[in-house]
């Protein structure tokens, strides 16, 4: 796809005015994609609310921002393909009781949006802690199929994982095979110091083997930008650094293993807290990259930190079988499968980074305050309303300031 020969890049300054409109945009699409657009709300929520009995968890590792988008096919450097957290900018080491609440105001979301009971939320929430749990009660190496069955939406996006290659990830983020990226809507171009800098990167050795040590591919050590654009992608992410680069590894821009498109994201502060005194890396792109090593292996193995135009930044590969789990609309009891194997999910990733007396002591203290009217515990349900509620209000507001002034 040719490119024209002369566009107009946007300035730093100008970029970010349309970027905060496109993001307001976006949020008022549902109440579910305010949900995934507004940590900071969740968190401010949370510190000011007084629900009783709210567990404090071992001082682990934790998603930060754990809704449905977030999780989805993830695959290793040898192609193994696992469900697992995709998304680790907010990472920090918490309270795995924020992911768990956090997913289930996602799951509730998405609930109310298919038009389900309120019935149907209070089945969601009774398998989203029995998920959690359960992956407390085996060890951590136990083959996950074998102990929490996946849904069919999980399946069939797994399917499309495992059958996917560089031509169908060159088509779904490019829009073409060709060794360029199209610029218009999603990707618009660098200037020159913008080029300079990207290229200079990939001259270090530690980020040019990001490249060539995958998939079998020759490490000699050297890799080309073919090319780069500002990439205006994700909801949370509008308005930082964010860059597409299209590598060539070993000179012969042949299709696949040859091209590699690498994702650079600006590292920034993350507005989940974490626990006093817990020692984590100062710098915000080390901070996603210990975290995700931790959290979901498939991902980390595959990202690197550096620094880009003097801000912390996140490099890691894409991959054809790397994608988003999208559940928009669904049935009673696909709802109740889904919120149960999601939240196994996220109970694996903390359960793999404590030992077996911490996970029994951690399992008993989840259990601790269940009610007899709901098979969950109060202070997960009593969350999940209050946060729905609490959202509900703020996305409304948020249509009123924004969808209705765009229009």
């Amino acid at each position: 796809m040719p490119k024209p020969s002369k566009q107009k890049v946007p300035e730093f300054e100008s970029r970010q005015e349309i970027l905060t409109a496109r993001r307001n945009a976006k949020m008022a699409r549902s109440t579910h994609a305010y949900v995934r657009g507004n940590t900071s709300k969740f968190y401010d929520w949370l510190e000011q609310a007084e629900i009783r009995g709210l567990p404090q968890g071992p001082a682990i590792w934790i998603c930060g921002d754990c809704h449905t988008g977030n999780l989805g096919p993830v695959a290793d450097a040898n192609k193994r393909i696992e469900i697992q957290i995709r998304d680790l900018d907010q990472t920090v080491i918490g309270n795995p009781v924020h992911d768990l609440i956090r997913l289930g105001l996602s799951l509730a979301t998405t609930a109310r949006g298919s038009a389900l009971p309120g019935v149907t939320t209070i089945n969601m929430i009774e398998a989203l802690f029995e998920g959690y749990a359960l992956a407390f009660d085996f060890d951590t190496d136990s083959d996950a199929d074998d102990i929490c069955r996946k849904p069919e939406v999980v399946r069939v996006v797994m399917r499309e994982a495992v059958r996917r290659s560089w031509k169908h990830l060159a088509l779904e983020r490019l829009d073409d095979t060709q060794p360029t990226i199209p610029y218009g809507s999603r990707f618009w171009p660098v200037n020159k110091d913008e080029r300079a800098e990207i290229e200079a990167l990939f001259q270090k050795e530690t980020l040019a083997k990001l490249a060539t040590s995958l998939r079998g591919r020759p490490d000699t050590g050297k890799v080309t930008v073919l090319d780069a654009a500002y990439w205006v992608k994700g909801c949370s992410s509008l308005g930082r650094l964010r860059y597409a680069v299209l590598l060539d590894v070993d000179g012969g821009v042949v299709e696949g293993d040859d091209l590699c498109l690498i994702d650079i994201k600006e590292g920034v502060k993350a507005a989940a807290p974490r626990y006093p005194g817990t020692n984590m890396p100062r710098d915000n792109a080390e901070r996603v990259v210990e975290g995700a090593r931790n959290l979901s292996p498939h991902l980390g193995e595959r990202m690197r930190s550096a620094t880009l135009q003097g801000r912390p930044v996140i490099l890691r590969e894409l991959l054809p079988q790397d994608l988003k789990l999208e559940i928009e609309h669904i049935g009673p009891t696909e709802a109740m499968e889904v919120a149960r194997y999601l939240a196994f999910v996220v109970g694996q990733a903390h359960a793999r980074q404590m030992d077996r007396a911490t996970r029994k002591s951690w399992l008993a203290e989840l259990k601790r305050t269940k009610p007899k009217s709901i098979d969950a515990p109060l202070w997960l349900w009593s969350s999940i309303v209050e946060l729905v509620g609490s959202h509900e209000v703020g996305y409304l507001e948020h249509c009123r300031r924004y969808a209705l002034a765009a229009a």
